[in-house]
């Protein structure tokens, strides 16, 4: 596989809104787990949670961490978006896989189940779909480094045009 393919992205705003969203939550919760940002531990601290009280194989949480944090900031410039996509939606993957499924399927909003459902979890890796098929969109690094990308459709020229 080709670089170009994985950065070529057409000019759309859209894709552009929906991945700046998704990468300004997990810049977040990728700042908590490596930076200590925001109420987080750090990555120490999360390492050690992962491992320890949800029983997270050590390279799984490494790359939840790793995947959050630069996924995020790959998100957000518009840089690898497909990568970046990619590396959150396995994140979300081994979440639910290992953690979540259990729950069922809502979040934990009044308090009244053991743990958090994986709703979230499933709205995350829809965006994260968006992203890996269609790219980065309008104002993104992939898009700059690529050039334009997607094509518009032709247009046809207009009956009422003068030709030249």
């Amino acid at each position: 596989m080709k670089w170009r393919s994985i950065l070529t992205t057409g000019n759309d705003r859209t894709l552009t809104l929906l991945r700046l969203v998704l990468g300004a939550v997990f810049f977040a919760h990728g700042a908590q787990k490596m930076l200590g940002w925001f109420g987080g531990y750090g990555f120490q601290g999360t390492m050690g949670y992962f491992t320890r009280a949800q029983h997270i194989p050590a390279p799984f949480a490494f790359l939840a961490i790793v995947a959050e944090f630069f996924g995020a900031l790959g998100l957000l410039s518009g840089l690898v978006g497909r990568v970046a996509a990619a590396g959150i939606s396995a994140t979300m993957l081994t979440a639910v896989a290992l953690v979540h499924l259990p729950n069922g399927f809502f979040m934990n909003w009044s308090g009244a189940q053991k743990g958090e459902g994986f709703e979230y979890h499933l709205l995350v890796l829809g965006m994260a779909a968006v992203v890996m098929i269609k790219g980065s969109g309008a104002w993104s690094l992939d898009r700059l480094i690529a050039g334009r990308g997607e094509k518009p459709p032709a247009v046809a020229a207009s009956p009422l045009r003068r030709s030249a």
